[in-house]
């Protein structure tokens, strides 16, 4: 069973940053496209931004281009995501995703993931 564990939410004032991290148990990260998703209250869990199971492809969700950037450390197991010049409508749990599919290409829709993690606040104050 692949566990991921996000962390780095919290609390920031607008115009600020923060940088989400994503670690997902096992030896199969490294052969899978991640990606993360965001749920704000009384809304639909919505795509954020995603990256190849190599790392030298990425997809971002136009809401956040240029503001957010996602990245991922194979060898630290370990995937990332900096979020810069943050909005109140950026306030949301955010959940990192494992793709379903070993080797395949960058999925945006929510269901080509097959593993989530428990979600992490993000909280942007205005």
């Amino acid at each position: 069973q692949v566990q991921l564990v996000e962390s780095g939410g919290g609390l920031v004032q607008a115009g600020g940053s923060l940088r989400l991290s994503c670690a997902p148990s096992g030896r199969t990260f490294t052969s899978y496209a991640m990606g993360w998703f965001r749920q704000a209250p009384g809304k639909e869990r919505e795509f954020v931004a995603a990256i190849s199971w190599t790392g030298s492809s990425t997809n971002y969700a136009d809401s956040v281009k240029g503001r957010f950037t996602i990245s991922r450390d194979n060898a630290k197991n370990t995937m990332y995501l900096q979020m810069n010049s943050l909005k109140g409508e950026d306030t949301a749990v955010y959940y990192c995703a494992r793709d379903s599919t070993a080797w395949g290409p960058i999925p945006r829709n929510i269901y080509e993931y097959e593993y989530w993690g428990q979600g992490t606040q993000v909280t942007v104050s205005s």
